[in-house]
C-alpha cells in the first residue's frame, strides 16, 4: 500500500584512504561522483551528476555531509 518506506541503507567506503571527489570534463562538462585513492590518484567512478538532485542522492548514499571537491 506505501504507508511504510523502506530506510535507504547507507553505503560505507574507505574513509582513511580515499575522498570523494566530482570529476568534471572540460570539453563537455560532464560530473561523474566517485572515490579517489589518497595514495595512487586512482579515481573509482560510482554514478553521473546531471543535476543538483542526483549529487544529493550521492551524499545520502554515502553519508557524506561535508562539500566534494572538482577535479577537472
Amino acid at each position: 500500500m506505501g504507508l511504510f518506506k523502506k530506510k535507504a541503507a547507507v553505503l560505507t567506503y574507505d574513509k582513511e584512504n580515499k575522498k570523494p571527489v566530482i570529476k568534471s570534463s572540460i570539453c563537455n562538462g560532464e560530473q561523474v561522483a566517485g572515490f579517489k585513492d589518497i595514495h595512487t590518484g586512482k579515481v573509482e567512478e560510482i554514478m553521473l551528476i546531471k543535476s543538483s538532485a542526483d549529487l544529493d542522492r550521492f551524499k545520502a548514499l554515502y553519508g557524506i555531509n561535508e562539500e566534494i571537491v572538482k577535479e577537472y
